[in-house]
């Protein structure tokens, strides 16, 4: 009984969008490198009931009617939105249970940036076999950090691809199908202070100054320095996060059949996909999403269901990066086991 499986996903995203165009305008950035390199024709933006918890609350609705689960019996959610949310210092997982009418559930909220997701799938597995009260749980959660781009600043151009949406995921104890296996996560805090925003914590209070400097949305610190350290890292870390998660499952990169990844640059999806020995049929690049950071992957998985890449006995691969940074994967074996 400590199979913990899949039994649906959802997702939720905004009817409004920013074209490559508008971008490029945004930006002054050509509109062909915006399309070639950065990787995006359009991305959804946020309208003005899109928010964070309520984007996680209507994938989730679509999760529970795909698997013909109601509220009532879900044991758990875990809430994997980002923490701009409704309002600072909330608990946003407890307002999720009461809007999906989930009364037999508790709730948290837990983060790890763009990682989240990867994350909570490893958590939500790992306490339903330790807590035989555990059988059901929910993930769910909404991204709009597209709130904090300036688009006039150049130091934050790789996060330009930054869109807004929700995902969901529903997890069961004893569900032979889609099983979860194995998950390995990497974190290097000499990252932790290179992104952040910068006004609005201790160290930095909200003043009439610093909102007028416009100092309330994402910066990068030392932007050549990151990116000389980052470029050391990043792109191996994603190979031994699901190198190392294939093999406590038994696998190795030749048994994956799709990965399910977040929206990069077009080379560094390339990049992965030559790595692991991958085809670009193996996996769908998000240029119509952007970056819905930790929704990628779940948006990826509902996709390639829909376009018939998933298919039952499939080993799927789910990878993230997170600024902090973090890096994981999971893999999960669709269909019957």
């Amino acid at each position: 009984m400590d199979d913990v499986g899949v039994v649906s996903i959802g997702t939720y995203i905004p009817e409004k969008v920013m074209t490559s165009a508008e971008l490029a305008e945004a930006s002054g950035i050509p509109q062909s490198i915006i399309e070639s390199k950065m990787g995006i024709y359009e991305k959804p933006l946020p309208g003005e009931e899109d928010h964070t918890v309520e984007m996680g609350v209507r994938a989730a609705r679509v999760a529970l009617d795909r698997a013909s689960i109601s509220a009532e019996e879900i044991d758990l959610i875990i809430c994997i939105g980002e923490e701009h949310k409704e309002y600072p210092l909330w608990t946003a997982g407890i307002k999720m249970q009461h809007d999906l009418g989930a009364v037999n559930a508790w709730a948290f909220d837990t983060a790890l940036r763009c990682g989240t997701a990867i994350m909570a799938i490893k958590l939500a597995k790992d306490m339903m076999i330790a807590d035989p009260s555990i059988r059901t749980v929910l993930l769910g959660g909404g991204y709009r950090n597209v709130d904090f781009i300036d688009y006039s600043n150049p130091r934050t151009r790789f996060m330009y691809n930054l869109g807004a949406g929700g995902g969901a995921m529903v997890l069961k104890k004893g569900h032979r199908k889609n099983r979860v296996l194995a998950t390995h996560m990497i974190t290097d805090g000499s990252f932790s202070e290179d992104i952040v925003v910068t006004t609005g914590g201790t160290k930095n209070p909200v003043t009439k100054e610093t909102l007028e400097q416009g100092l309330y949305q994402l910066d990068v610190m030392d932007p050549e320095g990151m990116k000389e350290r980052l470029d050391q890292k990043s792109m191996a870390n994603f190979i031994v996060c699901v190198e190392k998660a294939l093999e406590k499952s038994g696998l190795t990169k030749g048994d994956i059949d799709y990965i399910a990844m977040l929206h990069m640059k077009r080379s560094a999806h390339h990049y992965v996909l030559g790595e692991l020995g991958l085809s670009e049929e193996q996996s769908i690049y998000l240029d119509h999403y952007g970056h819905i950071g930790q929704i990628d992957q779940i948006l990826s998985m509902e996709l390639a269901l829909e376009e018939g890449k998933i298919k039952s006995g499939d080993i799927v691969v789910l990878v993230s990066a997170g600024i902090g940074y973090a890096w994981g994967a999971n893999v999960i074996q669709w269909g019957d086991a």
